[in-house]
Parts: C-alpha cells; structure tokens; sequence
C-alpha cells in the first residue's frame, strides 16, 4: 500500500509539472489556462491525501 502511494504521489508530481507549462501566466483563468490551474491544485491535493494516507499507515503499525 505504501509503494502504491508513493506512486500516485510521483504521478501528481508529473501532472503538476506538466500542467505548469500549459498555463498561460499573462492570464491563467481564462480558457485552457483554467483547466491547467484547477488540474495543478487537484494534483497537490492528491499529493497531501497521499501523505495523510502514509502517515495514518505509520501510525497504525505503531499502535499494533
């Protein structure tokens, strides 16, 4: 389960990196750009949830 997370949070990573070269930085909420924006925050997202799941495995283990 541990390596699964780790591979959502290295794929978010790429999207987030892909998502930044489509973002037009003159005006990023319009178009295209938007699309790119809400696909980078949803990918962060991923990339927290994915850290709240490892640590809530820890500290299951601990508790055994």
């Amino acid at each position: 389960m541990i390596k699964l997370t780790y591979i959502l949070s290295i794929l978010a990573v790429g999207l987030i990196i892909f998502n930044l070269f489509k973002v037009d930085w003159s005006n990023p909420f319009n178009g295209d750009s938007m699309v790119a924006v809400i696909s980078i925050l949803a990918s962060a997202c991923c990339i927290l949830l994915m850290g709240i799941l490892r640590l809530s495995i820890r500290v299951k283990k601990l508790a055994e």
